[in-house]
């Protein structure tokens, strides 16, 4: 989609939003750009499992979901993180709708592998028809959740970015994250390939925080997303995912 940022935050990054973040998406917004923000919650999800008693247990990065943590998930994601990023967005006067998977089935997913993640899902299909007129006057937010049926899934929040950028064929992908990019001894990385990715993680400088949000950042750009950037702010170029491999 022409003009089109995909934007994905972090749940406890929302509580640290700088006024700089605010004003780089009133200055897009208007030149006419298309801002579509994917938010997580992952630490507070944690924090309330463990109040409530409830296992947390990970695979390979990945929340292993059953029921009940999907249902506190969905109450998390939907009832308490976005809601606090569309208050934000109102204080700082940017039209913005909040929306969710079920919104006229706005994301389908299928399982990742059900044995293993329980319901953990990858997202398949956007209802474009549904979110272009939405993303052509407002900022679009919505949760990394999608249906498969009638069944919710949970899905890693930098993946569903990924796949939402690439299915959209977005222009821009940003990751933000808590550092100023991928970093190798105290300094950021300005542009990454697949080889030095690959070297990277053997030498565990790449650790498994970023890991995942690395292998999405390739699949955006693998999918035809022009520009993918991991980084902590919208007006920095952070760390740029570069699809070659370097000799």
């Amino acid at each position: 989609m022409k003009d089109l940022i995909v934007i994905k935050i972090g749940g406890t990054s929302i509580e640290q939003l700088r006024p700089e973040f605010f004003e780089q998406l009133r200055l897009w917004h208007q030149a006419g750009r298309k801002i579509l923000l994917i938010h997580g919650g992952g630490r507070e999800i944690s924090a309330l499992t463990q109040k409530l008693k409830l296992p947390v247990k990970r695979e390979n990065g990945i929340r292993i979901t059953d029921q009940a943590t999907l249902q506190l998930t969905r109450m998390v994601l939907l009832g308490q993180t976005q809601p606090k990023l569309l208050v934000q967005l109102l204080q700082h006067n940017l039209p913005a709708i909040g929306l969710n998977a079920a919104d006229h089935q706005l994301l389908q997913g299928e399982l990742l592998d059900f044995a293993k993640y329980g319901y953990v899902g990858r997202i398949t299909a956007i209802n474009q028809a549904f979110l272009k007129p939405l993303l052509q006057k407002q900022l679009v937010i919505t949760a990394p959740l999608a249906l498969l049926g009638n069944q919710w899934l949970n899905i890693n929040a930098d993946s569903a970015a990924a796949a939402i950028a690439s299915l959209l064929q977005a222009d821009e992908l940003f990751l933000l994250t808590d550092v100023p990019g991928v970093l190798k001894a105290g300094q950021v990385l300005p542009t990454l390939t697949v080889a030095a990715a690959k070297r990277l993680k053997a030498a565990k400088i790449i650790t498994t925080g970023m890991q995942p949000k690395i292998a999405a950042a390739f699949q955006a750009a693998r999918c035809g997303v022009n520009h993918v950037n991991i980084t902590n702010q919208l007006s920095a170029t952070g760390t740029q995912i570069i699809q070659k491999e370097d000799f």
